[in-house]
């Protein structure tokens, strides 16, 4: 079930990312990674709301932490997309997102199989190849491509670690307070950037569906680690490239490269690995 609820969100992250990579083609990205936060919160708050939930200050500061990780990661990886830098950034991120949970699962007490492990060891060079753009062969002198994925790994990584600590009788109200805050870390980064975020335009509507995605991804992810390891849910879920890079094959008739070709079969190699372990 862990493996199942995972590529799930693994999928709907894919999906939100090939949204809002579309609208912001039309949009302020800023626009819509904040119309995505505010709107993926709404359903987390009316199903929390009606609902018997316990929350305390401990759960709060996890939910927070998810929130500024998740903003944190949401703003870097934008800042990489507006500057050209995707294809450095997005490898990066993706490969740290990946890197801390399975370190904090590892400090918590979790020992996966020798197949899990083989997969996670599959699944690290499969998010980089899937990822990386050829174009992002191009030098970065300041090195500023790569920094802004660390940042942006490091954001999404500690998003899922943190998710992860949140118990199941904390409710949906936690996943709520993460979209708020992120929102809110979005829109301080962009006011100090300088870029446009606030919504003006009718496309930037599109971002609540990419929100509500992306949100959806989040609630599968915790309910993952409810039922199983961390490791093995930060691992599948962080596959999420595959899954927009093969929607831009089949919706946007992108060609794939061949790096990107051999991260996809990577990628299933490591669903294989991770299921039999």
């Amino acid at each position: 079930m862990t493996l199942l609820l995972s590529l799930l969100a693994a999928a709907s992250y894919g999906l939100s990312d090939f949204v809002g990579g579309v609208a912001s083609k039309r949009v302020s990205p800023w626009t819509i990674a904040l119309v995505g936060q505010l709107g993926g919160a709404v359903p987390f708050l009316v199903i929390g709301l009606t609902r018997d939930a316990s929350l305390g200050s401990e759960v709060l500061a996890w939910a927070a932490l998810a929130g500024l990780g998740n903003g944190l990661g949401t703003t870097f990886l934008y800042r990489g997309l507006s500057s050209g830098r995707m294809g450095v950034v997005a490898p990066v991120s993706g490969v740290g997102a990946a890197l801390l949970p399975i370190l904090v699962g590892l400090a918590t007490g979790e020992r996966p199989s020798t197949l899990v492990w083989l997969g996670i060891l599959a699944a690290i060079p499969a998010i980089w190849l899937v990822a990386r753009e050829p174009r992002s062969d191009s030098p970065d002198p300041a090195g500023s491509g790569a920094l802004d994925g660390v940042l942006a790994g490091v954001g999404f990584g500690t998003l899922f670690s943190a998710l992860a600590q949140v118990p199941e009788e904390a409710g949906v109200l936690p996943l709520a307070l993460n979209q708020l805050v992120a929102a809110a870390v979005v829109v301080a980064v962009a006011v100090v950037l300088r870029v446009p975020w606030v919504p003006r335009q009718p496309a930037a509507l599109l971002g609540l569906v990419s929100g509500c995605l992306g949100a959806a991804a989040t609630g599968l992810f915790l309910v993952a680690t409810r039922g199983g390891n961390l490791t093995v849910a930060a691992v599948i879920t962080s596959l999420y490239p595959a899954f927009t890079v093969l929607l831009a094959l089949a919706i946007l008739r992108e060609r794939v490269h061949l790096a990107q070709a051999v991260g996809l079969g990577l990628c299933a190699v490591t669903v294989v690995l991770v299921a039999l372990g």
